[in-house]
């Protein structure tokens, strides 16, 4: 029995690299059945794209969420840095899916901002080869630091991440992060809306802020490649969803679907005529 949920917003997917958790990810969908499905940036990586490695179950995620179009879900894939490839296009609708470089809504007669995050990063703006540099690096990292896991695990110990232990002992990225979620909730406040939504930082977060002109609700809906996070609202509530905490309630990742014969290019030109 899936799970019905008006909004989900998940972001920082980064299919086609090695850290993606794209098995936990397809788990999860397949367990609600959301009214609308906002992909906040950073889904595909393409600074990393390489045809030696997109693995089916990356194809798989790609598949189910233009499934999940086709049977009548509202998805909207707003671009991030790492497929920022997608933005020359501005905003199109394709089939049942819309692109976008940034979206409004109004949910309960409040007003959110969604946008991915990465204008408020200097080192995306002004370096970007530095940027993909470090992008690079995050990957490796993740593939040591699964290796690791591994290990601990069989040991019988608790995992260890070994990126989050560098960002906790850096104080230039505590303070990048407080400065992003500050900049984008003053931003929202001065424009009037009620919550303002954002990825990019993989740092999940729902967080009341409030100044001297007035409050918002900031949120981040965090990634999956280390924290396996998405925001979700329903009947009036937003939540925070940890896969870590919650994959106890999600049924079994679903192994006996159809094996995927398509390539990229295909599956995303199904998205206008219906699903594979």
């Amino acid at each position: 029995m899936k799970r019905n949920v008006d909004l989900v917003v998940i972001s920082d997917v980064h299919l086609g690299t090695y850290g993606c958790r794209s098995e936990e990810l397809l788990r999860y969908l397949t367990s609600i059945a959301p009214q609308k499905l906002i992909l906040n940036g950073d889904i595909i990586d393409i600074w990393q794209f390489r045809k030696s490695y997109f693995p089916e179950s990356h194809l798989r995620v790609l598949k189910y969420v233009l499934d999940l179009a086709y049977n009548g879900c509202e998805v909207v894939y707003i671009t991030g840095n790492h497929d920022e490839m997608l933005r020359k296009f501005g905003k199109m609708q394709f089939g049942r899916i819309e692109l976008t470089n940034r979206k409004l809504l109004d949910i309960d007669g409040k007003k959110a901002w969604l946008f991915h995050g990465d204008v408020f990063d200097a080192s995306i703006q002004h370096t970007k080869w530095l940027a993909k540099l470090g992008g690079w690096g995050y990957d490796r990292l993740i593939q040591l630091n699964n290796i690791i896991n591994w290990f601990l695990t069989k040991l019988g110990y608790d995992k260890y991440s070994l990126s989050k232990k560098i960002k906790n002992s850096v104080k230039k990225a505590i303070k990048f992060i407080s400065d992003f979620e500050e900049t984008a909730s003053h931003l929202a406040i001065e424009n009037n809306y009620d919550y303002v939504i954002c990825g990019h930082i993989h740092q999940p977060q729902i967080r009341n802020i409030e100044t001297k002109k007035g409050r918002c609700i900031y949120m981040n809906s965090g990634d999956w490649i280390e924290n396996l996070t998405a925001l979700e609202y329903h009947q009036g509530q937003w939540n925070l969803f940890s896969y870590e905490e919650q994959k106890g309630s999600l049924g079994e990742y679903p192994k006996e679907t159809p094996k995927i014969q398509n390539t990229v290019e295909e599956l995303l030109h199904s998205i206008i005529s219906g699903p594979v």
